[in-house]
């Protein structure tokens, strides 16, 4: 059985940083891609951050490139958001993802 538990979210001031961690068990970890998605209040769930299985190559939103960062520890079969220069816009629930499964996620909130 998948289970994926998100960590680490806050309130936080604009300019502020967080990391997101996202502890993975059921399945062999380093064979798949995981995913950050992210939902606002109002608004769709999207795709934040993506990182490869294997050798954890990124991909970005535009929204979030040069802010924020995804990684892994296939050890700890654990994978990461760290998220810099907030913005008020990125406040939303974050979601850890893989395939069709998804975590509870964790709320962030970049507020003065």
């Amino acid at each position: 059985q998948v289970r994926l538990v998100e960590s680490g979210g806050g309130l936080v001031q604009p300019g502020g940083s967080l990391r997101l961690s996202c502890a993975a068990s059921g399945f062999t970890f380093i064979n798949y891609a995981m995913n950050w998605y992210r939902q606002a209040p109002g608004k769709e769930r999207r795709l934040v951050a993506t990182i490869s299985r294997g050798d954890g190559r990124p991909n970005y939103a535009d929204s979030v490139k040069g802010r924020f960062t995804i990684s892994r520890d296939n050890a700890k079969n654990t994978v990461y958001l760290q998220m810099s220069s907030l913005k008020p816009e990125d406040t939303a629930v974050y979601y850890c993802n893989q395939l069709g499964n998804w975590g509870q996620g964790t709320q962030v909130t970049v507020s003065s």
